[in-house]
């Protein structure tokens, strides 16, 4: 008699697994998490009798060189679900392994900015967009450091192979977090840096 997971068991009426519900959930309580931070954000920016241009403080071009690096990770997350669902485990875990390191990389990069700005004096109490933009990117560095733990469980279970053609729900899911990470950096670069 074949096992049945909690991620198969699928929910009355919504014809969907619970696994990939219960993720759509998370993700609906962190996007109105992220949704708090960033309407603070603007709502403080809007007050502000001063606030900071573009380009002025932050250093732009690294922030958007670890954007590309954020985004190439969701580009080797998805390559990771379709080989999977082919069923080439060597990939799988290639891919894993690789999205995982732009993840350590992005954060790698995240670190040397805020030394970086920390030597110019800029802190998280040095101004209100200090405090703001160490609040915002602080976050969502603390999502990635989950994601990275995340993909590093998901390839032992790959190493061990946990997952087949027929069952990568657990890979699909978590494909959903990550890209999820990325698209609120994409967000968080654009009212940072850019406007």
């Amino acid at each position: 008699m074949d096992r049945v997971t909690s991620a198969e068991v699928e929910i009355p009426l919504l014809d969907i697994p619970a696994g990939k519900f219960g993720m759509w959930v998370f993700l609906v309580s962190e996007i109105m998490f992220f949704t708090g931070l960033i309407g603070s954000y603007i709502v403080l920016r809007l007050g502000a009798s001063s606030w900071p241009k573009p380009g002025e403080i932050l250093n732009t071009p690294l922030l958007g060189l670890n954007t590309l690096v954020l985004l190439s990770s969701s580009l080797t997350m998805a390559l990771a679900l379709q080989a999977i669902q082919q069923g080439r485990q060597a990939a799988l875990k290639r891919y894993l392994l690789l999205t995982a390191a732009l993840g350590v990389t992005f954060l790698f990069i995240k670190g040397c900015d805020y030394v970086h700005m920390w030597h110019k004096g800029f802190t998280i109490s040095s101004s209100l967009f200090g405090s703001c933009y160490y609040l915002l990117t602080g976050f969502h560095g603390l999502h990635v450091l989950s994601g990275v733990i995340l993909l590093v469980c998901l390839w032992a279970a790959a190493s061990r192979g946990v997952f087949s053609a027929a069952q990568y729900g657990r890979i699909e899911y978590s494909g959903l977090y990550w890209h999820f990470i990325d698209i609120v950096w994409v967000i968080l670069f654009a009212i940072l840096c850019l406007v």
